[in-house]
């Protein structure tokens, strides 16, 4: 069940709506010592009656489910709760906790209580006394069974074994089957004995008429939080409630939190002041009147117990209980009128999805904007690593320190010039120290290369890695995200993956200096040459070598061997030339963006296993919110 975040308004000064339960309080005056609250209707019945225990008359009428009778409202319904049960909300960000919250409560009361009524028309009525610790439920509900059917005092403080008391014809019905599913139960045998905690006793008695049943609820109050919840749970499950505190709690914002979910669902209820001294008597009671009028609690049946010792055998002695049994009497005596107070409650549950609904819609909404904003950061973050490599990959600004000289080296040995060969022509053998030296300058080139290019990406894949760290961990709970991206196995294998991506272009490039129609005809008929080679010339001219010159870069003064460019142009010509760097240079992009893709794979796995909700899940909630005002 929900609770209202807004504190009670005490002062009696507030102004809400208000709403009744159908009959107030039986009278004024009941019998000594035992008074219904100012407020209640005075029209009441005028004595307390001491004949039957049971609080109403026996007899076999049920009350008739309170929704319209409609397979297409049963289906509306179905397809809300199948929405709301399917919803995903990501642990440890923002709005999961209170998303959770309220669906399990939709969830629940859709299926404890809404469902079960549009399915059954036979349904008993189920009156839960609710309240604060100490306030004397089970006292009450045993005085208003006629017996024994729950255990009070010390022996069970919290109440945390609620006990339903039924008549045996009904006791079926609140089997696992059909209430509250999800909760274990045991069936009373003798004497009442509390549970185990956490477990639904069910007392089957004569003593209670068919078609009513009366549930003790563990304490709103209890010093154990799992209890609260608890207590909501048979709540949200009930027609009536009648809830109990004392003259001491009563202002307590436990108790009104609950008291104002009644009011917002327009629950039917009764309101019980125990422990009620005689001193002060008439100031507290106009006190509390004021507190309910206040909160929009005004129309509610209110009834007093007084402070008393009028106790035996776990019941209250004389007539203490008695206006209270004639309430529930005449609110539950008849089908029709059963039928009006469970109906009441059912339009007041319906009517508040109109706004619950939405509120879960809008905790949704929350969740997967803060995913969205997530995952537009690793968006962000690796674009601007891809526009920082593509650019250092055509500026020239990689073409510095090893990798210039590494190509001084070869550009001034004339072994640019050696890798070509007129054909036909013999050429003179180098010896092997020779060669062995100029191999050693080709392969320093190379690796050069491929330190650069894999310095350049591993420093921008660094550099997004560091901005989404940064930038998630200001949002709660996304520095935990980032922390599991960071930790998922095969992070740290970047550099494998660039130098393999490296050597394949590279091997591309060869490719495409030798394919069909790739050299100029006129100098093909004469010229062969090193392809190896040729493909460090073309990578070195592919990353911006003339333009670096030309801008006065690290090189500019340097004049030593031909210009790469030139030497392709003489080989290939300027269009074919030109058709070759732009296939080379959009495969080496192609790579890069799949090593980028590859690198940010941990955060966006973090993100879909994270469990916020689906772009679409809020407008289905919202669209599921209104079939069931069509269908109503």
């Amino acid at each position: 069940m929900t609770r209202p975040s807004a504190a009670p308004d005490t002062t009696g000064d507030g102004a809400s709506d208000r709403f009744g339960t159908g009959p107030a309080a039986t009278s004024d005056q009941t019998a000594e010592g035992s008074a219904a609250v100012p407020g209640a209707d005075p029209q009441g019945i005028a004595e307390a009656r001491r004949g039957p225990t049971v609080p109403v008359a026996a007899g076999p009428a049920k009350h008739r489910a309170p929704a319209p009778d409609d397979n297409r409202f049963d289906q509306v319904l179905e397809e809300l709760r199948k929405q709301i049960r399917d919803l995903e909300f990501a642990e440890g960000l923002p709005n999961a906790e209170e998303g959770r919250t309220l669906q399990a409560d939709v969830l629940a009361q859709l299926s404890d209580y809404v469902l079960p009524r549009v399915r059954r028309p036979d349904i008993p009525l189920l009156i839960a006394v609710a309240g604060s610790t100490g306030a004397g439920k089970s006292t009450l509900v045993n005085s208003l069974v006629g017996e024994q059917v729950t255990t009070t005092g010390v022996r069970r403080p919290t109440t945390n074994s609620p006990v339903l008391a039924c008549n045996p014809a009904d006791v079926d019905w609140f089997s696992e089957a059909s209430f509250i599913p999800s909760l274990p139960r045991v069936r009373q045998q003798g004497l009442a004995m509390p549970g185990k905690d956490g477990m639904l006793v069910l007392a089957a008695t004569e003593a209670m008429p068919p078609g009513v049943a009366l549930l003790d609820t563990p304490d709103v109050d209890s010093a154990v939080a799992a209890h609260h919840e608890f207590a909501a749970k048979f709540l949200d499950a009930a027609d009536l409630w009648v809830f109990v505190t004392t003259s001491t709690r009563y202002a307590d914002a436990r108790v009104w939190e609950f008291l104002q979910v009644a009011r917002d669902r327009d629950t039917s209820l009764a309101v019980v002041l125990s422990r009620v001294p005689r001193r002060g008597r008439r100031r507290l009671l106009d006190h509390f009147g004021a507190m309910l009028e206040a909160n929009g609690l005004g129309n509610a049946a209110r009834f007093a117990i007084p402070e008393t010792d009028q106790v035996k055998g776990e019941r209250f002695t004389a007539n203490v209980a008695d206006h209270i049994r004639d309430y529930l009497a005449e609110v539950a005596g008849e089908a029709e009128q059963r039928d009006r107070v469970s109906r009441r409650t059912f339009i007041g549950v319906i009517d508040s999805f109109r706004t619950r609904v939405p509120e879960l819609a809008r905790q949704v909404e929350a969740q997967i904007e803060t995913g969205r904003t997530l995952s537009t950061v690793v968006d962000d973050a690796y674009a601007g690593a891809h526009r920082r490599v593509d650019t250092s990959l055509v500026d020239g600004s990689l073409l510095r320190g090893s990798l210039l000289a590494r190509w001084q080296e070869v550009a001034a040995s004339g072994e640019l010039a050696k890798s070509l060969r007129m054909r036909g022509r013999r050429t003179r053998r180098s010896g092997r120290a020779e060669q062995a030296e100029r191999g050693q300058r080709v392969s320093a080139l190379e690796r050069a290369l491929r330190d650069a290019l894999e310095a350049v990406v591993v420093s921008a894949c660094e550099h997004a890695s560091d901005e989404i760290e940064q930038k998630w961990r200001e949002v709660p709970g996304g520095g935990d995200l980032a922390g599991k991206a960071l930790d998922q196995p095969g992070t740290g294998l970047l550099s494998q993956q660039i130098r393999q991506e490296i050597a394949e272009w590279q091997d591309d490039v060869a490719e495409m200096t030798t394919v069909s129609g790739a050299t100029k005809r006129s100098v093909a008929r004469f010229v062969t040459f090193d392809r190896d080679i040729v493909a460090l010339v073309l990578i070195i001219d592919l990353l911006g070598y003339e333009r670096s010159r030309s801008g006065g870069g690290a090189h500019a003064a340097d004049t030593s061997g031909p210009s790469p460019q030139r030497l392709l142009k003489g080989l290939f010509g300027a269009q074919s030339l030109r058709s070759i760097g732009e296939t080379a240079r959009d495969n080496l992009r192609r790579r890069v963006l799949g090593l980028l893709d590859r690198e940010r794979v941990p955060f966006d796995s973090a993100l879909a296993s994270a469990g916020i909700p689906s772009e679409d899940s809020a407008v289905q909630l919202y669209q599921a919110t209104y079939n069931l005002e069509i269908a109503r």
